[in-house]
């Protein structure tokens, strides 16, 4: 549904990448703008989006490591993200590319597809200070192709957190949420905290875009092999239950908005949040730098377990790729290994931006361990070992904006049920796939 969907990019983005009045400017670290003629230092220029926060966050990460390797200069290109992936083709195809991207587990996808990635494989393989035993072995595997490693992680981002407002539960009585909750103890604490005055309800329980734990943690799924699709398998009777029982938290229940409601509403639903109209919110971790600004109380707990004590979550995350056109892949290689290492994570992981794909970062003091909100973060390392990425599928997002997104919407909304949307996408589904393996 198109809400969901703008709602989703926006969050992936950090929700304020619009705030950069729409430039699409260079942020330079380290040095001037010189070209590395002028200089005699190498250039390699690294292609990343994000909000403010994540600007400041990126271009500082490695600062102390600059400072170490005078002989490289690092210059961060801010490019919105929005239209991303098709200003870096455009960038490539034009011979003004950057020599690194960071890329998004689904952008990667369509990078990969044009072949336009350098094999990581050879600069691992010479390189003894190198492990890729370090990472998170999902977030890294999204991250082969065909047993080439593509792009070294940066950070990895289930769509696990069910962000709690404390304060409203306190005000209810309700005990907070633990990680071994199921969705009927989720659906109870969203009833307890929906409130109405004259028949309209003013304070919703729960909102939450990802719709697709509820498909995941019920056993279903989306199509029937991630790396190598051939149809939909939306239309299994797991996956139909799931569906459901998040339908009816719209319609039936009506402890969370409808994309209309939401819409008519006039705010957003982080600031629902952050004062006290919603008691749940199910998005992902990077959702924390804002909320550590408002002055509430709060914290996550782990996206629930069915009846039947299955979990399944949907997964963002990032990593950095090397683009086939640089002419400085040795230099751009140091660069990648520093903004993906202990320093740079670390970073990331203090400000609460993203939980770090280093293993040991994420399970140690400036993640797992640290005391700023949320306190359950570390949580996250668990949910790793339930995440299931988007098909690998050049055409997957095109599917979904074309026939998901269209068709959901109308099921959300509860002008259609969820058996009647499954029957008409699934089908449109299959035919893209089919028609793409014929080829």
């Amino acid at each position: 549904m198109e809400v969901v969907r703008k709602r989703f990019e926006r969050s992936l983005a950090s929700k304020f990448f619009v705030c950069i009045m729409c430039l699409s400017f260079l942020f330079v670290t380290g040095c001037s703008g010189s070209n590395a003629e002028d200089d005699g230092k190498t250039l390699v220029k690294v292609a990343f989006w994000g909000s403010p926060d994540e600007i400041d966050i990126i271009t500082n990460s490695i600062s102390d490591w600059q400072v170490l390797h005078p002989d490289i200069k690092v210059r961060f290109e801010h490019t919105p993200y929005g239209g991303y992936v098709s200003k870096i083709l455009t960038r490539i195809a034009g011979g003004a590319a950057p020599d690194i991207i960071c890329t998004e587990v689904n952008y990667f996808v369509s990078f990969a597809s044009k072949n336009v990635l350098e094999n990581l494989n050879p600069f691992i393989e010479n390189d003894s200070t190198f492990k890729t035993s370090t990472f998170f072995p999902e977030v890294l595997d999204r991250f082969t192709v065909n047993e080439e490693i593509l792009a070294i992680p940066r950070d990895t981002a289930p769509f696990a957190c069910v962000f709690y407002n404390k304060d409203l539960f306190d005000q209810e009585g309700l005990s907070y949420p633990t990680d071994d909750w199921t969705w009927q103890d989720m659906l109870e604490k969203a009833q307890a905290l929906t409130k109405r005055e004259n028949g309209r309800i003013t304070q919703y329980g729960f909102y939450g875009w990802a719709w697709k734990n509820f498909v995941y943690g019920n056993g279903g799924g989306l199509v029937d092999n991630v790396k190598n699709p051939t149809r939909s398998i939306l239309n299994s009777p797991e996956s139909i239950e799931g569906l459901q029982f998040y339908v009816d938290l719209i319609n039936k229940h009506k402890v969370m908005p409808t994309p209309v409601a939401l819409t008519n509403s006039g705010m957003g639903v982080d600031t629902m949040f952050t004062t006290g109209r919603l008691g749940m919110f199910l998005s992902g971790v990077w959702e924390t730098p804002s909320l550590r600004k408002r002055d509430f109380n709060w914290d996550v707990a782990m996206f629930p377990k069915n009846a039947k004590g299955l979990r399944g979550f949907g997964t963002g995350g990032s990593g950095y790729c090397i683009l086939k056109s640089s002419k400085n892949k040795e230099a751009a290689w140091e660069v990648v290994k520093a903004l993906t290492g202990a320093t740079g994570q670390k970073e990331l992981a203090k400000r609460g931006l993203a939980q770090p794909a280093l293993q040991a970062i994420a399970k140690g003091p400036d993640w797992a361990g640290d005391s700023n909100p949320p306190l359950n973060k570390g949580m996250l390392n668990k949910a790793v070992k339930y995440v299931t990425y988007d098909p690998f599928h050049p055409k997957w997002r095109e599917i979904e904006s074309k026939y998901i997104n269209e068709g959901f919407d109308l099921m959300f909304n509860g002008k259609e049920t969820v058996e009647v949307v499954v029957g008409k996408v699934v089908p449109r589904i299959d035919a893209v796939l089919a028609k793409d393996k014929d080829k």
